[in-house]
């Protein structure tokens, strides 16, 4: 990890740029996928399957004989676990259900919000290099929370043409309605527009790299909406002297094993702090199952020292991270002035692996400093808010005025004469 000590503010966007390979090639491949899938339907995806992944595939849509055999072959205590997370989920998301709003904003005029949910989303859930099963659990809970009538799922096959089978008791635990094995750009693209197996959807939802991270903003541009940006997984964590250089190393290295374009940042206040991370982040990539990925996301990634705690907390705004860990003497005083992440783990027994499995938080965050504008998923992003107005005669009355003169300014004439009609023929 590069070692920055007080960067000038004018290197900051530098320093917070996040890995990627050139985007221009990553746009043409992405589009030429999303130009197959939307002409040739079901017919593209099978050919992709074969091209990317070397897969023949006999049938797209997960059958129930491959959900029995899941069922079957995951353990009691993982299903245990599952059924733990799940709960955690439900009780946190299942308190952020929006209230029907009714008003009379004057006299005879009735205003209402009301909160409906998507008809149709599908949610994408990667597969690659680990067996996110969990993603299962933070966007199907909510979707159902939110009462929406279907619910699809896609995600990679295997090289045995099987989806995992975590990844499978996790949808049929959640009540998702299909699974097809789909991955990539090309599974956006079929939840866009709908193949002949799977259906176009509403919304959809999910994290994935940067290929389908961009075929999500591209089908955005048509006709279906996403939830957020979300790309590769990032983590930042602020730390001082109290923290414990092991702990704030398995930190790091909980997100640099997602993938080698992740990316993880350390703030802290002293040199000999970051150099005692940095020893236990040898010392603990030794042992790491997935130590390949780590090594080439820490490649990428910086240690930064600030001796102004001010500072710190500025620049961890402007960088925006997905994951924020705060594990220093007094985090509340820290977190309590962030304004730009995706989700704050506070305190030394906080590690962001609580939040990814069964604290009950989500986990699908805004990544490459998205966290500035979006939020992460909850149940609201799976609804609408719909107004509706009933206005009495006498209330339109009193409003008459207002709506005509303000008509007029604008010279929207038609306006105004609905107005007036409705008063004068009256």
């Amino acid at each position: 990890m590069k070692l920055y000590n007080n960067p000038a503010k004018k290197n900051w966007d530098a320093i917070c740029r996040r890995p990627s390979s050139d985007n221009r090639e990553v746009n043409e491949i992405v589009d030429t996928i999303i130009s197959r899938v939307k002409k040739n339907g079901d017919k593209a995806l099978y050919a992709l399957a074969q091209e990317i992944d070397g897969l023949t595939l006999s049938s797209l849509q997960v059958s129930e004989a491959e959900f029995e055999e899941a069922e079957k072959a995951v353990s009691d205590t993982l299903k245990k676990a599952i059924e733990n997370a799940s709960s955690n989920i439900k009780k946190f998301h299942g308190k952020q259900l929006p209230s029907r709003i009714e008003t009379e904003t004057s006299p005879g005029v009735q205003c209402v919000q009301k909160p409906v949910p998507i008809n149709r989303v599908g949610i994408y859930v990667p597969g690659g290099t680990a067996c996110l099963f969990s993603t299962v659990l933070m966007l199907a809970i909510p979707a159902k929370i939110a009462s929406c009538p279907k619910v699809i799922m896609c995600t990679p096959a295997g090289k045995n043409g099987k989806v995992s089978a975590e990844v499978l008791f996790a949808a049929r635990y959640c009540g998702v309605d299909a699974v097809y094995k789909v991955g990539g750009a090309q599974a956006v693209a079929a939840m866009a527009y709908g193949t002949g197996s799977i259906p176009k959807v509403d919304k959809i939802f999910g994290p994935g790299n940067q290929f389908v991270t961009t075929a999500k903003q591209m089908v955005s541009n048509e006709n279906v909406a996403i939830d957020m940006p979300a790309g590769p997984s990032e983590v930042m964590v602020i730390a001082d002297a109290s923290a414990s250089p092991r702990v704030v190393a398995s930190d790091l290295l909980s997100q640099a094993e997602h993938g080698s374009d992740s990316q993880v940042m350390l703030l802290c206040s002293e040199k000999e702090f970051a150099e005692k991370v940095e020893e236990e982040l040898e010392r603990q990539l030794k042992v790491l199952p997935r130590s390949q990925f780590a090594l080439k996301a820490l490649s990428k990634s910086s240690m930064l020292v600030f001796s102004n705690e001010k500072e710190m907390v500025e620049f961890a705004d402007y960088y925006a991270p997905e994951h924020l860990i705060v594990n220093t003497r007094n985090p509340w005083a820290i977190a309590e002035r962030i304004t730009a992440a995706g989700s704050v783990f506070v305190g030394e027994y906080t590690p962001e692996s609580a939040g990814d499995y069964a604290s009950g938080t989500n986990h699908t965050l805004p990544t490459s400093g998205w966290a500035r504008s979006f939020s992460g998923v909850n149940v609201d992003s799976y609804m609408r808010k719909m107004t509706i107005q009933c206005i009495s005669k006498e209330g339109l009355e009193n409003l008459s005025d207002t709506i005509v003169t303000m008509a007029e300014a604008e010279k929207l004439q038609a306006h105004a004469n609905a107005v007036k009609i409705r008063i004068n023929d009256k």
